[in-house]
């Protein structure tokens, strides 16, 4: 049973997943009323900050798709699959950078994430500056590099502070950002569409440019306000500070971590990460789909370039809204397989929709809201099981790195199957994305059922074997999901 469901004032918690028996049997007597008040400070501290920081990212990432509808396919020539390949290349940045650079951020800390911030949004100012496609295609693949760490750092960076309880649910609401940020894209972009021609630039160019000088100066003024890893925390004194350290000794940070090249390849060959990994690849294809091709897809059903930007919100919108709400009941049922399932089942169906290509636009537009619901579902819960699963410290941060970074290479799926000699109805593309989202499905189904096993087996053996309580010392809880005493989320 979840501590937060134990109707006590005071109670013994055991340090490690909240779900189950844990790495360590040391207990602590907890304050709840102090610890809720700890717990809403960390929420108006950590979280706003972060969700503005990836609100730019994301707007900074998707905002190709909307230059593409302003001009820019039409003045660079973006015949066949050009722009596909400005769309991918972005990816493969993501994809070789993304491990080595959360290892960077984990070693010099959270206000990395600045820096990743301005250097990418150089990027995207050149983006808009560019001459050829070619050179696109290099801003774009720079671009990837600059924020291969971004999300993952954020990500570790939540659960550096929170429980396991409250985990999902604070990065469910992080998460929030970028799918409001497909919305504001599509607003913003058909404000700038105004400024066509200005000093001899094109409206998609100005896109770039204006969305880049705003990431930089939104970043620098973030530099103060990004908190710190927990054990160099000055937002919290005395009491407050100490009630914080001793639930991050029982969370999935470690401050005293370290880490090798072994290492790293020794956690990258553990089957749980993979599953993890095709379990995000499986639904973030079809989230990278909606975001790069949606405006596309909308005006090839009759919208106008301003009109399809338009339309795009309230489907970012209704996404942000299901997937916090149902995310936030797989943390309060602390049930994760389930949820999961549900959300690839709701994206499916819109899938289905889009693949009939019924003749009412309005149809295969409401097809899209099921779309975006499913794919904002379960993505986070992809990527906060398997990390709450992982440990502490390195393993985490890896396990996080993997899943989000090797995961996006559903972009290379979903930027070569979306044939434009296809469109509007792309059925390569969505069929692509069905059988996927099976992928996804049978894959957390292999993860499910390993881990019951695994559970059942320690269990039993703690019959047999009954030890001493294990203390905890920073190699205990580097173990992670290795330490017998560990049990895993399900």
């Amino acid at each position: 049973m979840a501590a937060h469901a134990i109707p006590m004032e005071k109670q013994q918690v055991l340090t490690g997943s909240n779900a189950s028996p844990s790495l360590t049997s040391n207990e602590r007597v907890v304050d709840r009323a102090a610890e809720r008040r700890l717990v809403r400070k960390l929420d108006l501290r950590i979280i706003p900050v972060l969700w503005i920081l990836y609100l730019c990212n994301f707007i900074d990432r998707a905002n190709i798709g909307n230059a593409k509808i302003a001009g820019m396919e039409k003045e660079l020539n973006l015949i066949g699959q050009r722009f596909n390949i400005c769309v991918w290349v972005f990816n493969l940045g993501y994809l070789v950078a993304g491990i080595p650079c959360t290892i960077l951020f984990k070693k010099y800390g959270p206000r990395s994430l600045c820096v990743m911030m301005v250097l990418w949004a150089i990027t995207v100012i050149g983006c808009g500056l560019v001459r050829t496609w070619q050179q696109l295609v290099i801003t774009r693949l720079l671009e990837g590099i600059c924020e291969s760490a971004f999300i993952s750092g954020a990500a570790y960076l939540i659960g550096a502070y929170y429980t396991t309880a409250e985990y999902l649910g604070r990065y469910v609401i992080f998460l929030t950002a970028g799918i409001i940020a497909g919305a504001v894209n599509g607003f913003i972009s058909s404000l700038i569409a105004r400024m066509d021609g200005v000093s001899g630039y094109g409206a998609w160019r100005w896109i770039f440019i204006i969305e880049g000088v705003l990431t930089i100066a939104i970043a620098l003024a973030c530099w103060f306000f990004v908190p710190p890893f927990p054990e160099d925390c000055t937002f919290l004194h005395g009491e407050e500070k100490e009630l914080m350290l001793q639930r991050v000794r029982e969370g999935g940070h470690n401050a005293h971590d370290t880490i090798t090249f072994r290492d790293a390849l020794k956690e990258l060959s553990d089957w749980k990460i993979w599953a993890g990994v095709a379990m995000n690849l499986g639904v973030t294809e079809n989230a990278n789909s909606l975001a790069n091709f949606q405006p596309t897809i909308l005006k090839g059903l009759g919208y106008t370039a301003t009109s399809a930007q338009v339309h795009t919100i309230p489907v970012y919108l209704t996404g942000a809204v299901v997937s916090v709400i149902i995310c936030l009941m797989s943390e309060r049922f602390n049930h994760r397989y389930a949820f999961y399932l549900l959300g690839c089942a709701i994206l499916a169906s819109g899938l289905i929709i889009e693949i009939v290509y019924p003749r009412s636009a309005g149809t295969k537009y409401a097809g899209m809201f099921l779309v975006a619901c499913g794919a904002y579902v379960a993505m986070p819960i992809s990527i906060i099981w398997v990390s709450i699963n992982a440990g502490s410290g390195y393993k985490r941060a890896i396990a996080i790195a993997a899943i989000i970074n090797f995961g996006t290479a559903g972009a290379f799926v979903s930027s070569n199957v979306f044939l434009f000699k296809e469109a509007p109805r792309f059925r390569t593309g969505f069929s692509t994305g069905l059988g996927l989202t099976c992928m996804g499905a049978a894959a957390a189904t292999i993860y499910f059922i390993g881990c019951w096993m695994i559970n059942n087996q320690r269990k039993k053996g703690e019959g047999e074997t009954k030890t001493e309580p294990v203390s905890e010392t920073s190699e205990v809880k580097k173990m992670g999901w290795e330490h017998p005493d560990f049990r895993f989320v399900l």
